[in-house]
């Protein structure tokens, strides 16, 4: 097995900021010509996730939504207790979503759904500069 590493820094303002990151992982994927792959795509950090979602206007004000109601911004977190950084639910939120996701790469395409976006979700309280590492294995 072969391990390709791409990686590509994506500025964000934060705030359950949610960034379409497709075309940039496509990028960093096809400009190898592989015919077949497995596409780990992982962020560092505590506050920010990677997921999969259609990237269309109603979903992107229903998942904040949804997410406000799990870890609302105003509640009182211990974690704000101890840095206060006032970013508690951020830490939460991106633990339940989660940094990474994998994508099988056949017959040389990311085999995306036809309405599924990678997409990144920058949950802290202020602007961040974030690292998306692409790992690919064939």
């Amino acid at each position: 097995m072969t391990i390709l590493n791409e990686k590509f820094t994506i500025h964000t303002k934060g705030n359950t900021q949610i960034v379409d990151i497709t075309r940039q992982v496509q990028n960093a994927v096809y400009k190898h010509n592989l015919p077949s792959a497995v596409v780990y795509v992982y962020v560092a950090g505590s506050t920010v996730s990677i997921t999969n979602i259609e990237y269309e206007p109603g979903l992107l004000k229903d998942l904040p939504e949804a997410l406000e109601k799990i870890a609302p911004v105003e509640a009182e977190y211990h974690h704000d207790e101890t840095w206060h950084d006032g970013n508690g639910y951020a830490h939460i939120r991106a633990s339940i979503v989660g940094n990474s996701t994998m994508v099988p790469l056949i017959d040389g395409a990311l085999q995306l759904g036809q309405w599924q976006q990678i997409v990144l979700i920058d949950f802290d309280n202020k602007a961040r500069t974030r690292v998306v590492h692409v790992q690919i294995l064939y």
